[in-house]
């Protein structure tokens, strides 16, 4: 059994400087990490900092998995299994006069040096003797092993560069919309204007018009073809824009109409980033079914391309359809409205009564399509195009011709329109409070649950009744943070160090 050098018999110098360059490579993504972070400090993009977060806990991941599979790999590479049961479910037809040499040739490519390729094989060969002894065959040979810990990293790699790019680009659309809202800002605010009473034609709105289709049965599957193909072009409208905003600020800013709504929208979209550009369990266990159904002849790759493509068109026409029931609510209930049309935001428009609903699916179709494409890249490289396992070429253009319109539509289209329709529910995001004023609105109810625990151990040796009354202080502490929670919202109209004004009587989501 050949087998390589160990580390007794290899130079100094070779060990010295393979660990110098590993250790350079190393120090510069952890320094180029270190200084992003500080510039995203230094810029006040908590959000976008928090993201960055999210990466290094990846590559913490990512480091385990790779350490698990660098110690464990001679082990796993001894579990042998029946030479039946190796045959089975394979992603390759293979011939059967050239079954084991074949196979190990073909995972043996250009991707690695010939040293490598040698060391490789060598290795799985001494695994395979070791099998083959007992007249089995390895579980997993240590090349596919090195093989699937590569195609890990690049899955991971691609899936937060793709999410990076989703997120850059809907935010430059968003960032469009900015001139409808500076515009607002700049209109003079006329109390007296604002108080007298002035009656309007409910279909004179353009909201109504490019909205509301009529009422009746045929006209609401109409609305719901309508909203599909509307998420293609124009998904979000000057009009749709003013309308959905004064419905916020009416909602929840009722006291101050020259809200920002543009900058909130951007800060929750930051925060919400840092929940898409993470692996969560559920997605590694899609990674899991996708790499069981990957057999000769299925062709799952192709029709499981479909389902971030369908998921997709799903939620693009459902938060269209959002907007055009708010416009159908107002519709249906007046004919004429006194002053600025109004819609009611609810949570009852979104699937199962939950807007977040809508970015764990956006985090779904990024991932699925992320792993669609990482998939063909590292195919691609590691073997090569005429692949089997890439398969037929009828399959595949089809696959990346979905895939890229998926990153494209999502991008331009579903990550503008969740941004501002998901605001369209019964409760606000904690992202309406500037960063100062919800760490001041955080400390200051730590420093009351610290005060209510103290009070709570001085009064463990006394009477029943003494804790009892102690116990109604903890609920009168309570209620007292809710009750300056409130008192701080009206009291910032009035602060000049406070820029942003927060609903008198607030329902947070996180």
């Amino acid at each position: 059994m050949a087998e390589g050098a160990t580390l007794e018999f290899t130079p100094t110098w070779v060990v010295a400087c393979v660990c110098t360059v590993i250790v350079v490579i190393s120090l510069a993504v952890e320094r180029f990490l270190h200084y992003a972070g500080k510039y995203l400090k230094k810029r006040n993009q908590k959000p976008l900092f928090d993201a960055l977060q999210k990466i290094k806990e990846e590559l913490m991941l990512l480091g385990f998995i790779s350490l698990l599979l660098t110690v464990f790999q001679v082990r796993i590479s001894k579990i042998c299994i029946s030479e039946e049961l190796g045959n089975k479910w394979l992603p390759c037809k293979k011939e059967a006069s050239a079954a084991a040499g074949s196979t190990t040739a073909h995972f043996l490519t250009n991707f690695f040096p010939p040293g490598g390729r040698r060391l490789l094989a060598e290795a799985s060969a001494a695994s395979g003797d070791y099998c083959g002894s007992k007249g089995k065959v390895p579980l997993l040979s240590l090349t596919a092993l090195h093989h699937l810990h590569i195609f890990i990293f690049v899955l991971a790699v691609v899936h937060v560069v793709f999410c990076a790019l989703t997120i850059l680009c809907g935010g430059a659309q968003i960032r469009q919309w900015k001139r409808w809202e500076d515009a607002i800002q700049k209109e003079e605010y006329d109390p007296e204007e604002a108080l007298r009473t002035k009656f309007t034609h409910v279909q004179d709105h353009t909201f109504i018009k490019g909205r509301f289709l009529g009422i009746s049965k045929n006209l609401s599957v109409l609305s719901w073809v309508h909203s599909f193909f509307k998420q293609f072009y124009g998904s979000v409208t000057k009009s749709d824009y003013t309308t959905l905003r004064l419905g916020f600020i009416m909602a929840h800013c009722r006291g101050n109409p020259k809200f920002n709504f543009h900058k909130y929208m951007i800060r929750a979209l930051e925060a919400d980033f840092k929940k898409v550009v993470g692996i969560s369990w559920y997605l590694w266990l899609f990674v899991v079914v996708f790499l069981l159904l990957n057999v000769a002849g299925w062709h799952a790759y192709f029709w499981i391309s479909f389902i971030p493509l369908i998921l997709l068109l799903a939620v693009g026409t459902k938060l269209e359809h959002v907007i055009t029931q708010l416009a159908q609510e107002v519709a249906q209930r007046h004919v004429a409205i006194a002053g600025d049309l109004v819609v009611q935001p609810s949570d009852d428009h979104f699937w199962f009564h939950r807007p977040r609903l809508v970015l764990v699916l956006i985090h779904i179709i990024q991932f699925q399509n992320s792993f669609e494409l990482a998939f063909f890249f590292f195919i691609w490289i590691q073997y090569n195009f005429s692949s089997c396992i890439m398969g037929e070429v009828g399959y595949i253009i089809p696959r990346l011709i979905i895939g890229v319109f998926v990153q494209f539509l999502c991008s331009y289209s579903t990550l503008p329109l969740y941004a501002i329709v998901t605001q369209m529910g019964t409760s606000f995001k904690k992202a309406i409070f500037d960063e100062h004023i919800h760490q001041g609105l955080v400390g200051w109810a730590r420093h009351a649950k610290k005060n209510k625990n103290l009070r709570k151990t001085a009064t463990d040796g006394s009477s029943t009744q003494t804790g009892s009354i102690e116990g109604s202080v903890g609920v009168e502490l309570t209620k007292m943070a809710e009750t300056v929670l409130r008192w701080g919202m009206r009291k910032r109209k009035k602060s000049s160090n406070l820029h942003l004004q927060c609903p008198q009587s607030p329902t947070r989501r996180d």
